[in-house]
């Protein structure tokens, strides 16, 4: 925190080279957040900037609360909503009724999603079941499994409840799993 204070307070005060070092630190998990919700790598681009340019105008509302990772990754997750609302592209798949039983039955359904990355042939299946996944099931997923952050982040970047990250990444799961059998014969 120490470090997000000292360099906020730079970036506030105007001092040279203060915002690029924040938008170095920070431009991978952006890229990754909004990657993630839109799949295309222009209006990433586009977006990524579009982000940047609300954490300047904004900075001076950061209270510190959290991490600057998560409020910059929050920023950048409501950007990329209202890219999608705006071109109306559904966040979430609905789930069925017995799928909803099934969530909140248990939280893990033991699908080992670093195992199945492990394997070359299956990552490859593995990344386009990922990419067929509604956006925030996807976003929720990748976040978690790929970028190792905990639900509470997650939950600070999303403003999702703790059930709800657990019930996306159970179904998003649930989902690569069935995808995973059907395309490449894996037995999960």
């Amino acid at each position: 925190m120490n470090e997000d204070r000292a360099l906020v307070e730079a970036v506030l005060a105007g001092r040279a080279g203060a915002f690029e070092r924040l938008v170095s630190t920070h431009q991978g998990l952006c890229w990754h957040i909004i990657q993630r919700l839109v799949r295309h790598p222009e209006d990433t681009r586009e977006l990524c900037q579009e982000t940047f340019l609300r954490v300047h105008q904004y900075l001076h509302q950061y209270r510190y609360e959290s991490a600057l990772k998560s409020w910059i990754g929050r920023v950048a997750y409501a950007v990329g909503l209202r890219h999608l609302e705006k071109k109306q592209v559904p966040l979430v798949e609905a789930a069925s009724d017995q799928e909803h039983e099934l969530c909140l039955e248990q939280e893990s359904d033991g699908f080992d999603l670093e195992q199945a990355w492990a394997d070359q042939e299956l990552r490859q299946h593995l990344h386009r079941a990922i990419d067929s996944l509604a956006p925030l099931q996807r976003t929720v997923l990748t976040l978690y499994h790929l970028d190792e952050l905990s639900i509470p982040e997650i939950g600070q970047v999303t403003g999702l409840a703790a059930g709800t990250i657990k019930s996306h990444l159970f179904r998003s799961r649930l989902r690569l799993r069935e995808a995973l059998q059907a395309s490449a014969g894996v037995e999960a």
